[in-house]
């Protein structure tokens, strides 16, 4: 496998302001509106920026207006109002959102355009919209790398599929298509951070729903299997190394060694399978599913048994 791709990303404004969810709407749209580009997951709550406080200001952060800040300004007469929204809006900052579908005051709208500042308002209560935002960007913006793999969801959890070029994960991914689970990524996975603790799993764009099987070339999965048969995206939950059986390697029986493998700085739990013919991989990659959804429950069938047996050790049973 080639080194991992690692990059940084930034999203447009205005593919923000489509997003359903946020329910934003374009009061005011900049010369540069479809251009502007988000750099930071951060966002700013200008109160005392409003008032004039300037000082460790974030200028690279949208910066949403809420109930709070709204009616502090009412409250301040016309030239004060002026000077507040100059305060902010001269900084050149990305967009200004009011929040809880609030009136815009006059003085907003024209220190907005003064400053050729994109301003939107949404209908959402603000600490909803707060976190639906910062949700969004941090998909958009989350640190990612492209490996090779197949990404596919088995028993709900993601099982990200990696091995040398022809071990048969696709394959094996096929083995488990026929048995009713779904393909997220064949041959290239993204793979984005989207939190300090997880992963997600996505494909890219020009090659999303497609599977190459040597032999047959490519097929387009949901129409060969149906539309059930595949997922935009999914968490990496485990990841399972194909390699071609070694009779001189010790393989792990009992499921005693927790190992991890790390992407993007976060580790995810590693499973081994050896590859030889005659061997059900797909069965054997569900039971791997399976086995990670108990371990995540609290429960490890390797250290059961090993409990037991120390337990009969101790009692002076023989087995």
């Amino acid at each position: 496998m080639g080194c991992p791709i690692v990059m940084r990303y930034d999203v447009k404004l205005s593919l923000i302001a489509q997003e359903r969810e946020l329910h934003l709407k374009v009061v005011y749209a900049s010369t540069d509106y479809e251009t502007i580009r988000i750099h930071s997951v951060d966002l700013n709550r200008p109160g005392i920026q409003l008032m004039g406080y300037l000082k460790h200001f974030d200028a690279s952060r949208l910066q949403v207006i809420g109930i709070s800040e709204t009616t502090m300004m009412e409250e301040l007469d016309h030239e004060r109002r002026l000077a507040g929204f100059e305060a902010v809006m001269r900084q050149h900052v990305p967009g200004v959102i009011i929040a809880h579908d609030e009136a815009i005051l006059p003085e907003c709208l024209e220190m907005a355009q003064k400053y050729n500042v994109s301003l939107l308002t949404t209908d959402m209560d603000t600490s909803e919209f707060y976190a639906r935002l910062i949700g969004s960007l941090r998909y958009h913006l989350a640190p990612r790398e492209t490996i090779h793999g197949v990404l596919m969801e088995v028993y709900g959890e993601g099982m990200l599929i990696i091995g040398d070029s022809g071990v048969g994960k696709s394959e094996t991914a096929l083995g488990l298509l026929k048995q009713g689970h779904r393909l997220i990524a064949d041959d290239a996975v993204e793979i984005l951070r989207t939190s300090s603790f997880q992963l997600e799993g996505r494909s890219p764009a020009l090659i999303q729903h497609f599977m190459e099987l040597r032999g047959i070339g490519v097929i387009n999965v949901p129409s060969v299997f149906g539309v059930g048969a595949i997922k935009m995206s999914c968490p990496i939950d485990l990841v399972v190394e194909m390699e071609l059986w070694d009779n001189n390697k010790h393989y792990d029986r009992l499921g005693l060694d927790t190992k991890t493998a790390e992407y993007l700085g976060v580790s995810v739990p590693v499973v081994t399978i050896p590859v030889r013919s005659g061997r059900n991989l797909a069965a054997i990659l569900e039971l791997a599913a399976l086995t990670n959804r108990q371990k995540k429950t609290g429960y490890n069938a390797a250290e059961d048994l090993a409990r037991r047996v120390d337990q009969s050790v101790d009692l002076g049973i023989e087995f």
